[in-house]
């Protein structure tokens, strides 16, 4: 993410393990409940395209990219790359930078990100905003890794079979992450497209590839996304789920029906376990849809 004229603060945190976080404070200061952007991936990010959903004269935002990502350093790194690594990391910036009582925004690995911290620091979390729910169950890593979605996407998965060996086709997923994780660059890098072609393929309904050759492929943020999901996110199975009731704010669940990366369904599972959350559904799939951006929109322009 550039800064442009409303980047505030633009500096490094450093935190545990080495790792130094890159961070921008952006918007109006006066606002009166900063909001904390978490990104999605693993592994993705922050970029310029996250500021559209907020209005710079009444919001002020925490934008950062989390361990091993963008502009973080060292980039890629699994070293000390966890989710409570990530979570302590949270609750140091909002110290850091005073900011008491922060609302939260999260989408898809954000959204699991945001609960996880808000479970542990309830007190810090005035309100949140989860876009393409995420809770790191088996489940839900079943549903992307096994296929769940093939009945929508047939062909997508089809092809992903094609380019795993036959040996490994009951699961390929499985063979893939090893060769990502693995001291072999080049078939890393590989797996790493191939699954990244998948992934790209299943966000906005449609057959989206990546349009860089293999060569210029940069597999880093797929290889955190592979660390994390093969260590269950770090997290015990369903905690997040088990938990949930805990939450006593507004949390504002917007989910789209026809998300083949998030399975609609952890919403909903979601939703009757917080009692202040509003589920709001919207016709699009995985990625920032015009129906799920204008819904968060809408939400937005009453915090300030």
């Amino acid at each position: 993410m550039n800064p442009d004229e409303f980047t505030n603060l633009e500096t490094f945190v450093e935190v545990s393990g080495g790792h130094k976080l890159y961070l921008q404070d952006w918007g109006n200061k006066a606002a009166s409940q900063p909001i904390v952007f978490l990104h999605g991936g693993p592994g993705e990010g922050i970029n310029d395209r996250h500021r559209q959903y907020f209005n710079p004269e009444i919001h002020r935002v925490i934008f950062f990219d989390q361990r091993g990502c963008g502009k973080s350093l060292p980039y890629g790194s699994l070293e000390n790359n966890t989710t409570a690594d990530l979570v302590n990391d949270i609750e140091k910036i909002i110290s850091l930078l005073d900011l008491n009582i922060v609302r939260i925004f999260g989408v898809s690995w954000g959204s699991c990100l945001a609960l996880a911290y808000a479970i542990k620091y309830p007190k810090r979390v005035g309100e949140m905003i989860l876009r393409g729910v995420f809770t790191g169950s088996s489940e839900e890593i079943d549903y992307l890794d096994k296929g769940g979605y093939r009945i929508f996407f047939p062909d997508a998965w089809a092809q992903y079979l094609d380019q795993t060996p036959p040996e490994h086709r009951d699961n390929p997923t499985l063979y893939h992450f090893r060769q990502i994780l693995s001291n072999n660059h080049e078939s890393a890098r590989k797996s790493a497209y191939i699954y990244a072609n998948l992934e790209h393929s299943l966000v906005s309904l449609d057959d989206r590839f990546i349009s860089c050759d293999q060569s210029q492929f940069d597999p880093a943020p797929i290889r955190i996304e592979a660390h994390y999901t093969s260590n269950q996110f770090f997290m015990e199975d369903h905690s997040i789920l088990d938990s949930a009731h805990l939450l006593n704010i507004p949390v504002w669940l917007v989910q789209g029906r026809y998300d083949a990366i998030c399975p609609p369904s952890t919403a909903y599972e979601l939703h009757k376990k917080i009692l202040k959350s509003t589920l709001l559904w919207t016709m699009a799939g995985h990625g920032n849809d015009r129906s799920s951006y204008d819904v968060v929109r809408t939400i937005l322009a009453h915090w300030n």
